[in-house]
């Protein structure tokens, strides 16, 4: 058998906690809502469903059944798939690195945010407080000129607790703490945005979320920021739930477990909208003007609505705020957790280092880079540019990559459509081959085309060239470079690995528990 030792989840409702953990967090809340209105408003809530059912969960089903197949990290997973495919495993892992460096600061201004609550120090104007007194941004990109130590200090505590969760281990870190917080974070949240819905203007930000203008829908960038989304929020496209998945029980439901974690995912993705758009209409009527007119653009969308409706509540603002921050503080921390265990486990298995040492090795040079980078005057800028180009030709593309690799080169669709099916309640049909292998590539394709095409033609976000290229272009094209460089490092466990892999040729996953 493969990997005898191979930690496993506790139970499979520890498992779909970890998963929806990941899935529900801080793309839900400060990404999905600046999407959606930068795309059309409730627009795109069309291409998105469209990217649910077509790409989101075939392709979480497929990563599911990848990762509890093999049982290994994503890059000995696609190795052991097809063995040139491990550069596309590593091509995730460094994906993995750059989110988690930018993602874990934004849980920093959360955990700040959690002390501002105590009389809303973000005062009367949260957007201002927000860009100028609290991050200090720089009038424009460049070198880093400085540090704010009041984003740099909760950013340490950030990663002091993200490595000693992951230096527990998957069963006593990782599944113990989703399995507190996620909860608390629904219910919390419901709370706040059932208070969002009877504030006045209420209904003129519900407008604004559900009436499409379809004229957007003709917008090729809209198309592939949905299909982004999908795969950023529902942590697909970059190696988490074949990780994820690999420490499953031979007996596992893959189909029920990826349908929960999918439409617990949008459920709470539009439950986020109408809780923002509810605040942005009640800013608007306070103001007297349209919504467009009050919202803030980019990342400090969920740092000036949410602030703005605590600050409405008649009585306990400094309670709920405390409880909406310091919730979401956690729900972050469970998604980062699961982005950084894609890098600690593909190390892991690949050196043969233990796991506390690979934990402090790699997980603490991530979080040097995100300390050294992030809460700086500057780091707002780095932050937007490189959310953008690792979404847009990062996750999208490298999910485009897998599935053509899957599907098209190694013709393996059938053998993961039987193995989930062996395990699973709810049957895969011919549906799921056709999504995977025609409909999904062929809109990734023609997306990242169009999307490409409208790159080139004006600097996104009217950035500066070089920037553009060194903080863009670099680290998305620098990824790529990365996970085939590294695919073709000639490794010390190269024998003991080769051994694994053809025991996994010849080792069905639906057998007893190891």
């Amino acid at each position: 058998m493969v990997q005898q030792t191979r930690e496993q989840w506790g139970t499979r409702a520890g498992f779909l906690m970890a998963a929806i953990g990941s899935a529900i967090g801080l793309g839900n809340i400060w990404r999905f809502p600046y999407v959606a209105y930068e795309n059309g408003g409730g627009a795109f809530l069309v291409p998105y469903l469209v990217a649910l059912l077509t790409a989101g969960i075939p392709l979480l089903i497929l990563e599911y059944a990848i990762g509890h197949r093999y049982r290994s990290s994503a890059p000995l997973s696609y190795r052991r798939l097809l063995r040139p495919a491990e550069a596309i495993g590593w091509w995730q892992v460094v994906i993995c690195f750059v989110i988690a460096v930018y993602y874990a600061v934004i849980i920093a201004w959360a955990i700040r945010y959690t002390l501002f609550s105590f009389g809303q120090q973000w005062g009367e104007d949260p957007n201002a407080f927000f860009f100028g007194e609290f991050l200090q941004t720089a009038d424009a990109p460049g070198m880093v000129s400085g540090y704010v130590s009041g984003v740099t200090w909760p950013l340490i505590g950030v990663w002091v607790v993200v490595l000693g969760v992951l230096a527990l281990g998957i069963r006593n870190g990782v599944e113990k703490a989703n399995r507190i917080f996620i909860p608390l974070l629904l219910v919390l949240f419901l709370v706040m945005v059932v208070q969002a819905l009877t504030l006045d203007g209420a209904t003129q930000g519900l407008n604004a979320l559900f009436t499409p203008d379809w004229g957007a829908m003709r917008q090729g960038s809209v198309w592939i920021a949905a299909y982004g989304q999908i795969f950023f929020s529902l942590s697909i496209g970059f190696g988490i739930m074949v990780t994820y998945a690999s420490y499953l029980r031979r007996k596992s439901d893959l189909t029920g477990s990826a349908l929960v974690a999918g439409f617990a995912n949008s459920s709470f993705e539009l439950l986020a909208g109408i809780g923002v758009f509810s605040a942005l209409g009640f800013m608007a009527a306070a103001a007297g003007t349209s919504v467009d007119q009050v919202a803030t653009s980019g990342l400090g969308l969920a740092f000036v609505a949410f602030p703005q409706i605590i600050s409405s509540l008649p009585f306990g603002a400094s309670f709920f705020g405390v409880l909406f921050f310091g919730s979401l503080v956690v729900a972050g921390i469970s998604s980062l957790l699961s982005i950084v265990q894609v890098i600690v486990s593909a190390v892991h298995e690949r050196t043969g280092l233990g796991r506390v040492p690979t934990v402090l090795t790699v997980g603490g040079a991530t979080a040097l880079a995100s300390i050294l980078l992030f809460p700086t005057h500057e780091g707002l800028f780095f932050l937007d540019v490189a959310d953008h180009f690792i979404n847009q030709y990062g996750i999208a593309l490298a999910g485009l990559v897998l599935i053509i690799a899957v599907a098209w080169i190694a013709r393996k669709l059938p053998l993961f459509q039987d193995h989930a099916n062996a395990v699973s309640s709810l049957r895969l049909g011919l549906w799921w081959r056709l999504t995977l292998g025609i409909i999904t590539p062929a809109l990734l394709g023609y997306m990242m085309w169009d999307s490409l095409r409208t790159e080139l033609d004006a600097n996104y976000g009217e950035y500066p060239t070089p920037f553009l290229l060194t903080a863009g272009w670099g680290v998305a094209v620098g990824a790529i470079v990365i996970g085939v460089i590294v695919s073709l490092v000639p490794w010390k466990r190269a024998d003991e690995l080769a051994a694994q892999d053809r025991l996994a040729d010849h080792n069905p996953a639906t057998e007893g528990d190891q």
